[in-house]
């Protein structure tokens, strides 16, 4: 359990999934969310991403971070040496959960803290092994539960991550989008009176 923070926490995602694991894990937060753009330099290694693009959304809180705590976070899914991002339609996200099948990919997320202009940066790494889907299956998880939010074109909380992960080498909450055990550590060592 954390003691009182130093300042109020603002989680700068919209994503369901990370205000459920701060939520699950007792952290009071609130959160306020900007569009930012997430480019990124073609010739930056795909595994130093995630913590350029937590960085970067991280940087544009500095009037809010004069007061709060500021958490950005930034995940990818990794296969072979390509990003595998968000899907765009449909058809993206069954050609995706095809490549994934039968394979090891590995999911990283970064994670920002910004409070007062000083930025720090951590990222945590996951390995997941996808046994063989079939085509029914990606059918009936993309129609079903339409991945077009999530990077890689999956979550491993839902039914294709149920029925179809057979070992995680890492943390299951880095693969659902925020390594709460990093997040957790960094509040009670650096922002916790």
């Amino acid at each position: 359990m954390l003691e009182k923070l130093s300042s109020p926490l603002i989680l700068a995602s919209n994503s369901p999934r990370r205000k459920q694991i701060l939520t699950e894990a007792g952290i009071k937060f609130t959160t306020l969310v900007k569009e930012i753009d997430e480019f990124y330099p073609i010739e930056i290694l795909p595994t130093n991403v995630p913590e350029f693009l937590a960085h970067k959304k991280a940087k544009s809180y500095s009037i809010e971070s004069e007061n709060n705590i500021i958490l950005t976070s930034d995940t990818v899914v990794i296969l072979e040496n390509e990003i595998l991002g968000k899907p765009e339609n449909e058809i993206q996200a069954k050609e995706m959960l095809c490549k994934l099948s039968e394979k090891k990919h590995t999911v990283i997320t970064g994670i920002c803290f910004n409070y007062k202009n000083n930025l720090i940066t951590y990222s945590d790494t996951a390995d997941v092994y996808f046994k063989s889907l079939s085509k029914t299956e990606i059918e009936y998880y993309v129609s079903l539960y339409r991945p077009l939010d999530k990077a890689g074109a999956y979550g491993i909380q839902e039914w294709i991550g149920m029925i179809g992960i057979e070992k995680i080498n890492g943390s299951y909450f880095t693969v659902m989008g925020l390594p709460i055990h990093l997040v957790y550590d960094i509040l009670k060592t650096k922002f916790s009176n």
